[in-house]
């Protein structure tokens, strides 16, 4: 399966591991599964970081080096087509990197990891 992770699981795994489900902890050591962080997630985190609303145990190029090699995490790029797509979406969530990775998972038929409820709205598998 390959699972597209949300944001803030990407920094729950980085520093506040004990908020994870067990569903997803056990999902990690199956090693049956591909795991994606978007390019828009690490845009929202360097925006936020930036703004002082988010401190990195690490600078950010080093933490996604470090989960690349250490947790085998796949960078997804942003496609023109999944931001062509945004239109198709109906407004549940409004947050736009939230409705980026709704929209590449959908497109690239990933499974999202997220306690984010409103992903449940939209037609993509959700695991939390």
């Amino acid at each position: 399966m390959k699972l597209l992770i949300d944001t803030h699981i990407f920094l729950w795994m980085n520093g506040e591991s004990s908020k994870l489900s067990e569903r997803f902890k056990e999902v990690s050591r199956s090693g049956e599964h591909d795991f994606h962080l978007s390019v828009g997630s690490v845009w929202e985190i360097q925006i936020k970081h930036q703004l002082g609303k988010l401190t990195l145990p690490l600078p950010l190029a080093e933490l996604i080096s470090k989960n690349q090699l250490e947790n085998n995490i796949q960078l997804l790029p942003i496609e023109l087509s999944h931001i062509s797509n945004l239109s198709h979406l109906p407004p549940h969530h409004k947050d736009p990197f939230d409705r980026l990775i709704i929209s590449q998972a959908m497109l690239e038929g990933m499974t999202i990891v997220t306690a984010d409820h409103a992903f449940t709205a939209y037609s993509v598998s959700v695991i939390w």
